[in-house]
């Protein structure tokens, strides 16, 4: 089982920054995929930003290219994600998610939700235009 804890989500302005934390437990760091993915108020989950389980490759959807930035700790086995230039379309629900241990090669970045099997409580991002 891997249990996944949340942070840093907020009301921002628009053009602002923020950043996210998720601390992953249960299993090593280097077992597990990390994602965000973000749920707007009537529409679906989608991916924001994965990172493979060696850290050394990512995927970012093209609606945050250039804006959100994730990355890993090994160490500490956390994920993170910073959000810059903040836009009142980005205001969702963010969530940590983590794939089933083992599930891929260390250089691969799961993208489609079902590859996930693990999922954080979610935290709230508001983007204030």
């Amino acid at each position: 089982q891997v249990q996944l804890v949340e942070s840093g989500g907020g009301l921002v302005q628009t053009g602002g920054s923020l950043r996210l934390s998720c601390a992953a437990s249960g299993r090593p760091s280097g077992d597990i995929a990390m994602a965000w993915f973000r749920q707007a108020p009537g529409k679906e989950r989608e991916l924001g930003a994965g990172i493979s389980r060696s850290g050394a490759t990512k995927d970012d959807a093209e609606s945050v290219k250039g804006r959100f930035t994730i990355s890993r700790d090994s160490a500490k086995n956390t994920a993170e994600l910073q959000m810059n230039s903040l836009k009142p379309e980005d205001t969702a629900v963010y969530y940590c998610a983590a794939s089933i241990p083992g599930y891929s090669n260390r250089f691969y970045t799961p993208t489609d939700i079902s590859e996930y099997g693990y999922w954080g409580q979610g935290t709230q991002v508001t983007v204030s235009s």
